[in-house]
């Protein structure tokens, strides 16, 4: 039981990971939008994949994944936002 509430917050801290790193590095987000994208989609395929395989550390290696997945797609999310413009006053 108290594996599990681990796992979900270590799942639930993935969105503010990418929120600051997002934050923290702009110019390289737009430069890897498509790598952290094909990254994303390769952490789906080993999760599904290492989900038939019967191994002693197969649920935190698939939270792990995910848990970059979440990183990753917060990364590219945030990188589509427009930043806010301050309005000057006449």
């Amino acid at each position: 039981m108290l594996t599990s509430l681990f796992y979900i917050l270590l799942l639930a801290s993935g969105f503010p990971a990418g929120l600051i790193l997002a934050r923290l590095c702009k110019e390289e987000i737009r430069n890897w939008k498509k790598r952290l994208l094909i990254i994303s989609a390769i952490c789906l395929i080993l999760a599904v994949i290492i989900s038939f395989i019967d191994f002693m550390y197969k649920i935190p290696v698939i939270i792990a994944l995910i848990f970059i997945i979440i990183t990753d797609l917060t990364l590219i999310w945030r990188s589509h936002k427009k930043p806010k413009t301050h309005k000057t006053r006449k």
